[in-house]
């Protein structure tokens, strides 16, 4: 599978791949892809704070361009784990209110 530029951790659906909506998937791989998301943004935005105090404390390397980019990255990986989070609970709601 394609690699996901905003969601490390989550690959990119190609049809008729396991893992997509043709294919089978494992139970718990679903829970599997959404610890490995969430785990990726932790290390984003841990790469961000690192990038950032060492642009602060004048480490050797360490620009401001890195810095921002670091938090550039972490800050869409946050909104797009948000976005997924609030379509999930948004299908949710619309499940339970389904009546029979």
């Amino acid at each position: 599978m394609l690699n996901n530029p905003i969601l490390p951790g989550l690959p990119l659906a190609t049809p008729g791949q396991p893992g997509t909506a043709t294919g089978s998937t494992a139970p718990n791989n679903f829970l599997d892809l959404i610890n490995g998301a969430l785990q990726d943004v932790s290390a984003a935005q841990n790469n961000a704070s690192v990038a950032q105090a060492g642009y602060v404390t004048g480490a050797p390397g360490a620009t401001l361009a890195k810095a921002l980019v670091a938090s550039d990255r972490a800050e869409v990986a946050w909104n797009a784990t948000v976005a997924v989070r609030n379509e999930v609970v948004s299908a949710y709601s619309s499940i339970m209110n389904m009546q029979f």
